[in-house]
């Protein structure tokens, strides 16, 4: 689920407007609307508090638990897919730096 489907939908189970949302989290209608029309991507803590404030709890991962941390087998094409997918979009968020032209030291022989 998108962050803006959760927080819509955390906020609408609540009975609050973005502006009581915004101000019982702490920010601003604008930054509300804004996290609910996906037109920005509040970080996982964000969301944390802003899910709390509607009077919710924000639950990450799979709705498993393995013993050992790792990720149990997937059962089928279309589960190693959705893993591939969210794996992807992970990667496409880590910010990149450009990179810089490399520069030696110039040799001279005299």
């Amino acid at each position: 689920m998108l962050a803006a489907q959760l927080l819509r939908q955390a906020r609408k189970a609540a009975g609050l407007t973005q502006a009581e949302l915004a101000r019982r989290a702490g920010t601003s209608q604008p930054v509300i609307s804004a996290y609910e029309r996906d037109r920005r991507d509040p970080s996982v803590s964000t969301l944390q508090r802003i899910v709390r404030a509607a009077g919710a709890q924000l639950r990450l991962g799979y709705g498993f638990v393995a013993a050992n941390g790792a990720l149990p087998r997937a059962v089928d094409d279309e589960e190693r897919s959705d893993r591939l997918v969210d794996v992807l979009l992970l990667a496409d968020a880590i910010p990149t730096r450009p990179r810089r032209e490399l520069t030696f030291p110039r040799i001279s022989s005299s």
